[in-house]
């Protein structure tokens, strides 16, 4: 009787229909399914790496290196400066090195003395045509011009037109008046005999000293003034072709910085 009555006040649940399993069990691989996605995308967000130090994206562009050829050199150029301590880095300038810091002085001591500055003067070139070519290179910079615009063929004597453009150089020489000015002639392999000129040494030679008294007459010290003839040992080109005969004939005009004294 009393089994009777608790049935009765207490049945038991009903249970889960076997059909409906599948789906709680559907349910549990869902959820599951989801937290996994969600945690692939936490750990899918990309990286930044930095730039290691030293690269071009961490420092900026790379300044102009020695040997780079300006075409028309417009602008302003700053002349390489001979240090007197660490070599200079491949791909960059001299002039361009940084000194290395001072120590600081200890308590109770003198201070050690400054490094000695060294100028770097900047030359101003402004537009010197297409005529000229301005090189930056280790020992200084170089303003190539061909002969066909200075001199007529075979002959050693400035034209007007080559008088006018060796003055706008002047300017630039002006602006470094200790640096050294040496002046190259140069001739393509073509031999030349004449009264004046038996050989293309003599030639290239002339040419350069014509263009030295053009800057003598000027103004320019002669004391900085140093012409030399070197025919056709330097060539740039093949001497084969008109084109590469063309480049070889040519005066280079180096502004050299004056050699500082090393301790």
């Amino acid at each position: 009787m009393q089994k009777g009555r608790y049935q009765r006040w207490h049945a038991d649940p009903d249970p889960v229909p076997e059909e409906e399993t599948w789906l709680l069990t559907y349910l549990d691989v869902v959820t599951l399914l989801l937290v996994m996605l969600v945690v692939m995308l936490a750990f899918s967000e990309p990286i930044k790496r930095k730039p290691p130090l030293g690269r071009p994206e961490a420092q900026g562009q790379v300044p102009a290196v020695a040997g780079q050829v300006l075409p028309g050199g417009g602008g302003s150029i700053v002349p390489p400066v001979e240090r007197p301590s660490a070599t200079p880095g491949p791909g960059t300038h001299p002039a361009e090195q940084r000194q290395p810091d001072a120590p600081e002085p200890r308590p109770g001591t003198d201070a050690p003395p400054a490094a000695e500055s060294v100028p770097s003067p900047s030359l101003a070139l402004g537009d010197l045509g297409k005529d000229i070519q301005v090189l930056v290179r280790d020992e200084g910079v170089s303003f190539r011009i061909p002969s066909e615009v200075l001199f007529p063929s075979g002959e050693a004597v400035l034209t007007p037109a080559g008088q006018a453009i060796i003055d706008r150089l002047l300017p630039a020489f002006n602006r470094v008046p200790d640096y050294t000015i040496v002046v190259e002639g140069h001739t393509d392999n073509v031999p030349i005999q004449t009264a004046r000129f038996p050989s293309n040494w003599e030639l290239s030679a002339a040419r350069a000293s014509s263009v030295v008294r053009q800057l003598e007459a000027r103004g320019l010290n002669p004391t900085r003034l140093r012409a030399t003839g070197l025919a056709d040992t330097r060539p740039l080109a093949s001497n084969d072709t008109p084109q590469g005969r063309a480049q070889n004939r040519r005066v280079e005009i180096t502004l050299e910085p004056p050699q500082r004294p090393r301790n």
